[in-house]
């Protein structure tokens, strides 16, 4: 959500935010111990609550298609539990069938693809993981407007990994991308259950892969992409500082790599900033940025025509070498 849309729909509601979302935009967390945790959970809560109807929900995928889009984006997966909205809504179903015609709206008028994976909540039932699982199964597709992915996200630390299975098995029985989150507060043994018993075809974070070479191992073998969001990394306090997030040793063992921008409300950095962190704090090369784009189309669901496209324009990009990012 766009930091100008949130401060319109609280005035809207009257709700009152936080200062951390009004005058001392963007928060300062660190979310690696409970207390942090709780605090970043309350200002995700407070955004959320102020998105109360469809014109708003709609709103918000627009607003993210179109920002995305002047990034110079062309695939956009954007991930949501749509049980957030379903008591405004009359249900999951309108919920998510509003969503999906919006980002096929949204996906004619900007020009960038917009598609939806439906992610559960790791505090929340396992059941009712499945029944999102088979709701996100009915709408199943590969272009733009249809769910393309399921994942599990919330604090990692909570509940227990193994739980989800039945329901990712569920997506993957109905062709879905698996992506889960894990990794990024906890270290390698929780990405260790991640892969046997979720068996994802993406990683959220996955950055603590680093810290156990054979944990490292097992995800390059296992030839999952990570979604590496440094921006996030940071904000969290996983890392005091841009430099040391490990993109290098990840993309020296040759896992395909997605840039990340996770939520750019809370952290207050989006897309190209990722490749400009890796550029300035990591010294990563125009060749090697190409190399980061193509991980991520590759590592993503988008349709054959929008991949071409996208791959033939960071092949182009990199020829020109003229050292400015898209």
């Amino acid at each position: 959500m766009r930091l100008a849309t949130l401060l319109d729909l609280a005035a809207g509601h009257g709700v009152r935010l936080p200062d951390a979302l009004t005058g001392d935009w963007p928060p300062r967390l660190h979310a690696t111990d409970e207390r942090g945790w709780f605090r970043f959970q309350r200002l995700y809560d407070a955004a959320r609550s102020c998105v109360r109807g469809e014109q708003e929900l709609r709103r918000l995928v627009r607003e993210a298609a179109a920002d995305d889009a002047a990034e110079g984006s062309r695939w956009l997966e954007l991930q949501v539990e749509p049980s957030s909205y379903a008591v405004h809504v009359g249900g999951l179903t309108p919920a998510l069938e509003i969503i999906l015609d919006e980002a096929r709206a949204a996906s004619e008028l900007t020009g960038t693809g917009v598609a939806i994976v439906v992610a559960a909540s790791r505090i929340r039932h396992p059941l009712d993981a499945r029944t999102l699982a088979r709701l996100a199964a009915r709408y199943a597709g590969d272009a733009p407007g249809t769910v393309v992915g399921f994942g599990l996200s919330n604090d990692e630390r909570r509940g227990v990994t193994a739980d989800f299975a039945p329901a990712f098995e569920l997506a993957r029985r109905a062709g879905l991308a698996l992506v889960p989150h894990g990794g990024e507060l906890l270290g390698p043994a929780a990405i260790q259950e991640t892969l046997s018993a979720l068996r994802p075809d993406r990683i959220g974070h996955g950055v603590r892969s680093v810290e156990d070479p054979r944990v490292l191992d097992e995800v390059a073998d296992a030839g999952v992409t990570l979604e590496v969001c440094p921006g996030s990394n940071v904000a969290m306090g996983v890392y005091d500082r841009a430099a040391q997030v490990p993109l290098r040793e990840i993309s020296a063992r040759g896992i395909p790599i997605a840039l990340s921008a996770d939520d750019p409300l809370l952290f207050g950095t989006r897309l190209t900033a990722q490749y400009l962190l890796a550029r300035e704090s990591l010294g990563f090369t125009d060749a090697e940025l190409a190399q980061l784009a193509r991980g991520s189309v590759r590592g993503s669901r988008a349709p054959e025509s929008i991949r071409r496209a996208a791959l033939a324009d960071i092949d182009a990009w990199l020829a020109a070498q003229d050292g400015e990012l898209p």
